[in-house]
């Protein structure tokens, strides 16, 4: 099965100190990256765990609203069943394309520089 992935390089990196692991954390450049996470995974995960409770409440307590029938034997909460797949879907996709183009440029760059590649 052929992948995208270049082979591992086999270049010997330095390992950095506790030191140098403690100054990265303490730094802008790693507060950025960290704040650039959170900013995008806390709020989606909020989002989506009251989404789904809102789901499991209807379910237990709108028993009505959930079985009414939308269209042949579709009723409400099939809908909102399988929302929660494909929202779950939806953002894990939105968050691997946040990573590709915000996160992932920052952690290389941190990591290329702890290396001693910069």
């Amino acid at each position: 099965m052929a992948t995208d992935a270049p082979p591992p390089s086999k270049e010997e990196h330095r390992l950095p100190s506790a030191e140098e692991f403690s100054e990265v954390q303490q730094s802008a450049e790693f507060a950025e990256l960290r704040r650039s996470f959170r900013s995008f995974a806390f709020p989606l995960t909020v989002a989506f765990v009251a989404w789904y409770l809102l789901y499991v409440l209807l379910s237990n307590y709108a028993g009505g609203f959930m079985g009414t029938k939308l269209f042949g034997n579709i009723n409400v909460a099939f809908v909102f069943g399988i929302a929660q797949f494909v929202t779950t879907f939806l953002i894990a996709w939105w968050y691997s394309r946040h990573a590709a183009a915000k996160l992932d440029p920052k952690a290389e760059a941190i990591k290329t520089r702890m290396e001693g590649g910069a």
